[in-house]
């Protein structure tokens, strides 16, 4: 689950990290509050950053939310020094208007949210980020002198300007370790010191959030040598999401998929793609593979959707709505290996979904495993137009040849 910039922040602060400090909003009605609790904290100078889950904000534009084509201002993200009076008129231009940066696509996001934060005078940005390391089976820290730049931006051009630390996660992140960074980073005097601090409490925060990626970028050395986190985004671990209720309810569904919100009220794993043969697989590893073999028999994939092991007949048939509310979707594959789900469960599910639902695509079905012969017959006597298939190869071709014929 992924949090906006302001949410990231609330939680860093409890873990003892220094942040850019602020408030969001929602309505432009209590922007002067805003400001006037910054000043009673002597602050006198002010930024004004747009919330969505994309980057890029700084460098992207704004469009009215009623005219697509209308530039409504340049940036999401503004430094207004003192001018609180621009800050303000700056600031009833994002809420409610379409923020397109190169992360969002063409369609932009809306932005709902805005962040009234501290201005800060800094010498240098940085960059650092912690993130699971799958081939490793530990955590790694990255960090770069490159701060305010993409990561893979850096990596492509300068990757000697990378630095990776490996974390053992029973071990935890020793002092020689924060030493490695801290030196990789050319710091010294106060700002060694204060860098020391700052990566044992983000990386305790990474830990105890059950966190799968915190990046700060930029991270700054400000005037007096501090350590600060400028921006701040955080992805939390679904699965561990039953422990940490009160991150589960910053969940912005308005930054979601619609159709990905729907299938997990079904608790239907489901990612919407750019192709046009919908997929209905059990199985992540199974539905990659399906994908695959699809590409490779040359169609393209609408989206990853796996209904689980213990998948209904009701399981089934919301699958069926979630997949043919894409209009790109022109074929479906259902391919089922009956372990724990049992196969003529699925294709009472196809069967009650084809009664229910109208469904004017072809539908190839290869079911295979548990109950594969009851659910063959049950297929084969309901009078549905089905296209069966035996082998995932079978399948895969049997589906872009329905969408060619």
């Amino acid at each position: 689950m992924k949090l906006h910039e302001y949410q990231a922040k609330s939680l860093l602060k409890k873990f003892g990290v220094t942040v850019q400090d602020g408030h969001a909003l929602n309505d432009l009605r209590y922007f002067d509050d805003a400001v006037n609790d910054l000043m009673k904290r002597g602050i006198s100078e002010f930024v004004v950053k747009s919330q969505i889950h994309a980057g890029g904000r700084g460098k992207g534009v704004i469009y009215n939310q009623h005219n697509p084509n209308e530039i409504v201002v340049e940036g999401g993200v503004k430094y207004f020094g003192s001018d609180v009076k621009g800050a303000k008129e700056y600031a009833s231009k994002l809420l409610g208007n379409i923020l397109v940066t190169h992360q969002t696509g063409p369609e932009g996001k809306q932005v709902r949210t805005i962040y009234v934060t501290e201005g800060l005078n800094y010498k240098k940005e940085l960059y650092l980020g912690i993130l699971l390391d799958r081939e490793k089976s530990k955590n790694v820290i990255m960090a770069s002198t490159e701060g305010g730049v993409e990561i893979e931006k850096v990596a492509e051009e300068t990757p000697d300007k990378i630095i990776k630390v490996w974390i053992d996660p029973e071990v935890g992140l020793s002092g020689y370790k924060s030493r490695e960074l801290g030196y990789g980073l050319g710091l010294e005097g106060n700002a060694f010191k204060d860098f020391i601090k700052f990566i044992n409490n983000l990386y305790r925060a990474y830990e105890e959030l059950d966190a799968s990626l915190i990046e700060v970028n930029p991270l700054v050395i400000s005037s007096d040598d501090k350590i600060i986190a400028l921006d701040a985004k955080v992805t939390i671990d679904d699965n561990s999401l039953f422990r940490h209720k009160d991150i589960a309810e910053m969940r912005d569904t308005n930054e979601e998929d619609p159709l990905e919100v729907e299938a997990s009220k079904s608790n239907l794993n489901y990612i919407k793609l750019d192709g046009n043969v919908g997929c209905m697989v059990n199985g992540a590893g199974l539905a990659m593979a399906s994908m695959d073999l699809i590409k490779l028999a040359g169609g393209e994939p609408a989206n990853f959707l796996d209904v689980g092991g213990t998948a209904s007949a009701e399981t089934v048939e919301n699958g069926f709505r979630i997949i043919l509310s894409d209009p790109n979707v022109k074929a479906i594959l259902i391919n089922i290996f009956g372990g724990i789900v049992r196969c003529d469960r699925v294709a009472q599910g196809v069967i009650q979904a084809a009664k229910n639902i109208n469904i004017q695509v072809p539908v190839v079905v290869r079911l295979q495993g548990t109950n594969s012969v009851e659910a063959r017959k049950m297929l084969d006597e309901s009078g549905l137009k089905l296209i069966p298939a035996d082998t995932l190869q079978d399948a895969a071709q049997k589906v872009t040849e329905a969408i060619a014929a």
